[in-house]
């Protein structure tokens, strides 16, 4: 065991006002099995790259280990596996990595093939054993999942349950769950860590967020009756003071100026004293809701269809060449249906989707799709988002200010909305798709992949729209937690 001190990191980039990490002190143990959680374009990604030494920061960063980043840097991609292994691990013996790769369900063959040729989600594999294979060094993996289908997520979750010595950055709650002991989350104003996993800092966090908002409403409250009180006290105060300008009453009795002095006296310091009181309760108050999320409801405009089947595939089989993607699927989809498209990572599972959109791939059996079907599409590749965001909007034929609207809820800050779309995070540009799907009225929405990158806040609000609003859909997603919540139906490709 060895630890990594963290000493009053702070850290912006060039050119920004914004400061990424302010003063942050932390202390990590290289033995735990470490998530990191928080907003997209909170700073993850940045602070593995601080640790790493990639980037200037004032402050102390010191460790005893090593880091090594995930995903790997792989050069000349067509050479065979086995050399790129040897490159990066040259003290491993073949012994090794063959046990690393049975215990990630990897063939041996993959060895003798050109890393390039090897599926996403082999390679993600391949590169966490051969990492895990290097001594003494501490691992940052950076959203391993977004590549892996939902056995090869459980494959990878249960490798990691038999490591330690990692900090691993993921939105998928059941991976995180099966995987971690301790838990590091980037909050609006600061960063925490815990022991335990995902849901037991979930519980947590909403208990904190309940005490604050129930400490709130009861500062508030205190604070109107002290203001009232104040105030109150304040015109009694100037009513008694006037008294003492009186020269006689009515009775011809000249008012005792002493007496009155004092009673005003006594006044302004019971109201000097319930402003203090007012200014404490002030202050606590504006310690207050700092870090909480507010889960702000998104709305959706599904388009009703005027027939009940939307969209019907008989025996329909795709084909790359004269190679069969997958074994003849029937199905159809009827409105309210939500169906979760499943299957093996290359099974075809987008082949299928964008051949319902109309791309040209060959194919046997029958569609048939009804007349006048809008269609909403969220794609898997964000590589084509380029410009503003304003730009992107005209290109879509959306609604700018609905279009901002819905990317603030989902987490965005105004000053996002100046920058390039190519300039955002991984997960901002996934929200960027989403958005505009939600921005679209349409009879079927079809979604591929849509969490991959996206954050676990955003995952529950878009959960939560899909089960107030119940639109038609066709989707493939690996989060097992949101799968089981939204799908209503299920249809498998098997190649």
């Amino acid at each position: 065991m060895s630890l990594i001190q963290i000493s009053h990191l702070t850290f912006g980039y060039d050119g920004s006002y914004d400061v990424i990490f302010d003063d942050v002190s932390l202390q990590l143990d290289t033995d735990w099995k470490l998530g990191f959680t928080g907003r997209n374009g909170r700073g993850k990604t940045t602070f593995l790259k601080l640790l790493l030494g990639e980037y200037e920061y004032r402050g102390n960063i010191t460790a005893s280990v090593a880091f090594d980043y995930f995903p790997f840097d792989v050069s000349q991609k067509q050479r065979n596996t086995i050399e790129i292994i040897e490159e990066i691990a040259p003290e491993c013996e073949y012994w090794q990595i063959k046990k690393e790769l049975s215990l990630l369900e990897v063939e041996e063959d993959v060895l003798w093939r050109a890393f390039d040729s090897l599926s996403n989600g082999e390679q993600t594999k391949v590169l966490l054993a051969v990492l895990f294979l290097r001594e003494n060094h501490f691992l940052l993996i950076d959203e391993p999942t977004n590549h892996l289908d939902s056995l090869g997520r459980k494959t990878v979750s249960n490798y990691l349950k038999s490591k330690k010595g990692f900090l691993i950055v993921s939105h998928d709650r059941q991976f995180l769950d099966d995987v971690i002991d301790h838990i590091l989350s980037i909050n609006k104003q600061n960063i925490d860590l815990q022991k335990g996993n995902f849901s037991t800092w979930q519980q947590n966090k909403q208990r904190q967020d309940v005490f604050e908002l129930t400490e709130n409403e009861k500062l508030k409250r205190e604070i109107k009756t002290l203001t009232a009180a104040a105030k109150k006290t304040a015109d009694w105060s100037n009513k008694v003071e006037k008294t003492k300008k009186i020269g006689r009453d009515s009775s011809g009795i000249k008012p005792d100026k002493g007496h009155i002095g004092h009673k005003a006296a006594k006044m302004m310091k019971r109201s000097l004293s319930i402003t203090n009181r007012k200014e404490k309760a002030i202050q606590q108050k504006s310690k207050l809701l700092q870090n909480v999320e507010k889960e702000e409801n998104l709305k959706l405009s599904p388009l009703q269809y005027h027939k009940q089947t939307l969209l019907e595939c008989k025996n329909v089989s795709l084909y790359y060449g004269q190679k069969k993607v997958f074994e003849p699927v029937s199905f159809s989809i009827q409105k309210g249906d939500r169906i979760a498209l499943q299957g093996k990572n290359g099974t075809g599972k987008t082949s299928l989707l964008k051949w319902i959109l109309g791309e040209q791939i060959a194919f046997e059996g029958e569609m048939q799709k009804g007349s006048g079907l809008n269609i909403s599409y969220v794609s898997q590749d964000t590589s084509v988002l380029k410009g503003t965001l304003q730009q992107y909007a005209e290109k879509e034929d959306i609604e700018y200010s609905l279009f901002l609207g819905i990317l603030r809820k989902l987490g965005f800050s105004r000053e996002q909305f100046d920058k390039k779309i190519e300039d955002f995070s991984g997960g901002q540009k996934k929200k960027v798709l989403l958005s505009k799907s939600l921005c679209q009225k349409a009879h079927l929405y079809i979604w591929d992949e849509p969490l991959n990158f996206i954050d676990v806040l955003s995952r529950i609000q878009i959960e939560t729209l899909l089960l107030q609003y119940q639109p038609t859909m066709l989707f493939v997603e690996h989060d097992a937690a949101f799968t089981q919540k939204i799908a209503n139906k299920f249809v498998e490709l098997k190649s």
